[in-house]
């Protein structure tokens, strides 16, 4: 079951062998009042501790398909319905230490309904959250 906050409490985690790490990965709820076109997300920033992750660096994962940025943008089928999750994989060397980290995240979103000057609209989101694991 997903939790209220966007950003979930399973999912965080370091991504790659134990002894080379690639990054770090954040399981987040569809955060839009209704569902919505992958291609209608314009990115999702993440920020730990601190150091923002532009979303041109991440790869989102829906179910068992990753997209890159660009690959999201023009992505005109897939859709994320209202209670579903997706992961952001951000790719940092070494990912992140063990511990409690404050994790946020900035989801884009673009309205097809909602006058240009009015987008995107962002579900921002912010809690601590820990990496078991290094």
């Amino acid at each position: 079951m997903l939790e209220r906050p966007h950003i979930q409490s399973t999912g965080f985690r370091n991504v790659g062998p134990v002894e080379a790490r690639t990054g770090f990965e954040v399981r987040l709820r569809q955060a839009n009042y209704r569902s919505s076109r992958l291609s209608l997300i314009e990115g999702v920033d993440i920020t730990v501790d601190g150091v923002t992750y532009p979303a041109e660096q991440s790869r989102i994962r829906v179910g068992d398909h990753e997209y890159t940025h660009a690959e999201m943008a023009a992505e005109t089928q897939a859709r994320l319905y209202v209670g579903d999750h997706f992961t952001v994989i951000v790719p940092k060397p070494g990912g992140l230490a063990a511990g409690v980290h404050l994790v946020a995240s900035a989801i884009r979103y673009r309205h097809p309904y909602f006058p240009p000057e009015h987008q995107p609209a962002i579900a921002r989101n912010e809690r601590h959250a820990t990496i078991v694991m290094r």
